[in-house]
């Protein structure tokens, strides 16, 4: 089945394209669990975030964050912020160069971190600015590659993604669709999980997602 491509109907299409009557209500109340999530983890992860800035510092030469432009909200690019995880003469820029298992590009913290996911976390700032949301379509770089082409070309309903602000974690990577994008069903079912959570999305599916992530991603040690 890893070669069979995932493909939604018109009517789905059209539904994942569409709000619902509530959206609003939704939104409010997503911005709100946002700053109140953010500002806590913030706080209470401090001496993690300090210790990780730390081993990055003397470990490896660069500076602590690595800065990338990604798709936001209705395709609006901003910058988004990681701790920096590979050799700083390696870094890709760019992000359409993938990050696959036991790349050489990451360092000895960069594999702690990717591993347990902590790179991430200074996106908190960036659901402080309001560029992101704690769950949402995780954020592409431009000129992301699936299956070989960029995703524009792979599927005609990639930007509707981008209908929604770009989250820390979601529906598709707690359903193991994360990382590569090589093969077409990856590509086709990461992407049918970011749609399906503009469908049905809902305060009680995020607080599934965050569970679902702190289980599978931060105690699990899932990503590379």
């Amino acid at each position: 089945m890893s070669d069979e491509v995932y493909s939604l109907d018109n009517a789905e299409l059209r539904n994942s394209a569409r709000y619902s009557s509530n959206s609003t209500v939704l939104n409010v109340a997503k911005r709100a669990f946002d700053l109140l999530g953010a500002t806590l983890g913030i706080i209470l992860l401090s001496p993690l975030l300090l210790c990780l800035a730390i081993a990055i510092k003397a470990t490896s030469k660069g500076p602590i964050l690595f800065k990338q432009k990604r798709y936001g909200l209705n395709n609006i690019m901003f910058t988004t912020y990681k701790f920096r995880s590979m050799y700083l003469d390696r870094c890709d820029q760019t992000g359409v160069q993938q990050t696959v298992k036991d790349d050489p590009r990451i360092t000895r913290v960069g594999n702690f971190l990717r591993r347990s996911n902590f790179d991430e976390l200074p996106q908190l700032i960036n659901v402080l600015k309001g560029e992101m949301s704690i769950v949402g379509p995780r954020p592409h770089v431009p000129g992301m590659l699936a299956n070989g082409v960029p995703y524009e070309d792979f599927d005609p309903r990639y930007l509707s993604r981008h209908q929604v602000k770009p989250g820390i974690t979601g529906l598709a990577q707690v359903n193991g669709f994360r990382g590569e994008t090589k093969n077409a069903y990856a590509a086709s079912m990461r992407l049918h999980f970011d749609l399906e959570y503009i469908r049905t999305r809902s305060m009680t599916l995020d607080l599934k997602i965050i569970v679902n992530t702190i289980i599978k991603e931060f105690f699990k040690g899932n990503g590379y």
